[in-house]
């Protein structure tokens, strides 16, 4: 009796420290997080906007442990400025008016006001308040089309694009490429509204050649079998400007980014097809930045010929040529700079492609100077002018060509982004402003009379932006020769005085040294 008494006790004390082992390893089993935080990756500088905008992940990460944002949920007042809730006081950033033209505004305040709404995060707030439902479901399963103005950026549900019978030839953007009931949905079509919106018909200004032909549908495309391939993820559809000019092809990434403002998402989980009506290929000399948008190739539209394709949310950029668009060719109010939705852009693309800055440093200014390797607008003493920087002890000088062979496109990122002069002639090279740090000043050596291009450009992005003043201390080498219109500065090389261009430096580096965001002071005689 007591033996069995005493395996009794024993064997009550093995269960108790069996059930508290297990209780340990159940303690020791790391928690799950409760969403996927690293798929956000947008910069930190962002995570406060982004959680006001999607709440559902702010109430998640309240609740879990793993979140690394925390700090950002006491106060969730953050806004871009589009936003319906957005009090001005919270926006990212508004732009600055140094003084009102004549013409646009009578005060610096209503400047402002028409500054952000042409170029800023209030060109969003006018696309979202133009959206209009063209295509209304009536049922579960139902497709949708909704569109802003102009049809120059719609969202589609349920898409259904039949491409067994197209023909293709050496046209690009051909308005007649798909026919009645190759494209569209079931849903309520109000079609006489919606070809209403043609009258910016044209390749890169609108979508209305591609959608003109969209047709109400007796049957629902997925839910009836009627597709070959279903496209499950989100889809974005773009046409695109000249990939191997980085003016134009950046209106394409510019205006992708606005389009996910517009959607309320930064997924990269998504496709982006390039549509493409013609057979030809693409040339894309910038193609490392589409890391920024997806995480899969670009897919030409012509890898779906000979099926129908249901796309379950489809998305269509707002386009890089629009009519009052950006950046192409955008007619600004003068006088005003700095706007939160190209500082945001830079920010972003930097920080999705992995760009740092490594200054500034305290003592130096790094300035650049971007070479020409082309027949034109060469600097023809160009070694004469970076010598006489060198002679500036606080200048850390730099030369060079961003020839696409030779230094990939992050390569060429990361010494832009780590520049504060960028110096360099007119030409497309010059976007990379858009990449500077906001301390950093722009120096357009030379604009070949076409005053407006680069300037408006870093006014969008928000730093100084200096050219050449005195020309009777530029000497080009020629009277230029256009190959059609005859003589053209754009056309020719140039040479330029060193002490004007020695002058003109020294000024941008006290413009760089005075900046509340530089965290150095230098005094001009320093240098």
């Amino acid at each position: 009796m007591l033996m069995l008494l005493a395996f009794g006790v024993l064997l009550q004390e093995i269960l108790a420290n069996v059930q508290d082992e297990n209780l340990t390893e159940i303690k020791n089993i790391p928690e799950v997080p409760l969403y996927s935080y690293k798929s956000i990756n947008v910069p930190e500088e962002h995570i406060p906007f982004f959680l006001h905008n999607n709440r559902h992940i702010a109430t998640v990460c309240k609740q879990d442990s793993h979140c690394p944002y925390k700090k950002y949920l006491k106060n969730l007042k953050s806004c871009w400025g589009y936003e319906r809730s957005c009090k001005p006081e919270h926006r990212f950033g508004y732009p600055v008016c140094d003084y009102v033209e004549t013409g646009w505004a009578n005060d610096i305040e209503t400047a402002q006001q028409i500054f952000w709404k042409q170029a800023d995060f209030g060109y969003v707030k006018e696309r979202l308040d133009e959206m209009k439902t063209h295509c209304k479901p009536i049922a579960k399963g139902d497709s949708s089309l909704a569109c802003s103005q102009y049809l120059q950026h719609c969202r589609a549900t349920n898409l259904y694009i039949d491409l067994r019978t197209t023909k293709r030839n050496h046209d690009r953007f051909k308005e007649d490429f798909l026919q009645k009931g190759e494209i569209g949905g079931h849903c309520n079509f109000d079609s006489q509204a919606f070809l209403a919106e043609g009258q910016r018909k044209s390749p890169l200004q609108s979508w209305f050649a591609e959608l003109q032909t969209y047709t109400p549908l007796s049957f629902r495309p997925i839910e009836d079998g009627k597709c070959d391939i279903i496209i499950e993820k989100p889809t974005y559809f773009m046409k695109l400007d000249a990939g191997v000019n980085m003016y134009h092809h950046f209106c394409d990434f510019v205006n992708l980014y606005i389009t996910q403002h517009i959607n309320s998402s930064f997924s990269t989980d998504v496709n982006i097809v390039m549509w493409d009506t013609s057979s030809y290929g693409y040339g894309d000399l910038f193609s490392e930045t589409w890391k920024a948008f997806t995480d899969y190739h670009i897919i030409h539209l012509k890898t779906y010929d000979s099926k129908r394709v249901c796309f379950k949310e489809a998305v269509f950029s707002l386009l890089p040529r629009m009519r009052y668009g950006l950046f192409y060719n955008t007619p600004l109010i003068s006088g005003c700079h700095g706007t939160g939705l190209f500082r945001a852009f830079s920010q972003h693309v930097l920080h999705r492609l992995n760009i740092t800055q490594e200054g500034p440093k305290d003592g130096k200014i790094r300035v650049t100077i971007l070479a020409r390797s082309t027949d034109y607008r060469k600097i023809l003493n160009q070694n004469e002018l970076a010598n006489a920087l060198k002679t500036v002890s606080a200048f850390e000088v730099k030369v060079v060509d961003y020839k696409y062979k030779d230094l990939e496109f992050s390569a060429q990122l990361k010494i832009t982004h780590n520049s504060d002069i960028f110096i360099g002639m007119h030409g497309a090279g010059l976007t990379h402003l858009l990449f500077l740090p906001d301390w950093a000043v722009v120096f357009e050596l030379y604009n070949c009379e076409d005053e407006r291009c680069y300037l408006d450009l870093a006014r969008l992005r928000g730093i100084r932006y200096i050219t050449w003043q005195k020309k009777n201390k530029v000497f080009p080498q020629d009277q230029g020769h256009h190959p059609t219109l005859g003589e053209h500065p754009k056309f020719t090389n140039y040479s330029f005085d060193v002490e004007e261009f020695m002058y003109l430096v020294l000024l941008a580096a006290d413009h760089v040294s005075q900046h509340s965001k530089w965290p150095f002071r230098l005094k001009h005689d320093e240098f």
